[in-house]
């Protein structure tokens, strides 16, 4: 078995996959804010290239498993979007290659409330829960991804048990 370092999400690491907001870090700080309270709108916190006009909004539920890549996707037209709701999870990326066999495999933990955007042809998969409970996700997709622009492919790593 092959061991990877997971890594903490930073935009440094990441940038070549995509970029990422924490939502629950969201003020007017660092973000625009219109409104003050009891109403605050923080407007295009990350934007998405659907390639499409439609927005499909999924959930992913994610069960505790062994850290083991058996699958792996992309997409050629769409970024996808992906938001753990009430825990952290870990996803596999690889930069945006030919064949997944190209991929070289990098790790990264996503912490709960924190939106991550995936570019165009970056290679991943469903995120695997980090504890022992499920975690629903948030997946932003253009409609109808998963059916005409996913391409699947076999592809075995194992990066560690269960945490």
């Amino acid at each position: 078995m092959s061991t990877i370092q997971i890594q903490p999400l930073s935009f440094e690491t990441f940038q070549k996959y995509g970029d990422f907001v924490q939502l629950d870090k969201v003020n007017p700080d660092k973000y625009q804010r219109i409104g003050q309270p009891p109403v605050e709108f923080y407007p295009d916190l990350a934007l998405q290239n659907l390639g499409s006009s439609i927005l499909g909004v999924s959930l992913c539920r994610v069960f505790p498993r062994d850290f083991k890549i058996e699958f792996t996707e992309h997409h050629n037209t769409t970024e996808e979007g992906m938001l753990p709701l009430d825990g952290d999870v870990l996803i596999h990326v690889g930069a945006s290659a030919e064949k997944s066999e190209d991929m070289k495999v990098e790790i990264f933990e996503v912490p709960k409330l924190t939106f991550v955007r995936l570019k165009i042809g970056v290679w991943h998969h469903a995120a695997y829960a980090k504890g022992d409970q499920p975690v629903n996700m948030l997946i932003l997709l253009a409609e109808r991804t998963y059916h005409n622009d996913c391409e699947v492919e076999n592809y075995h790593f194992s990066f560690g048990k269960k945490c």
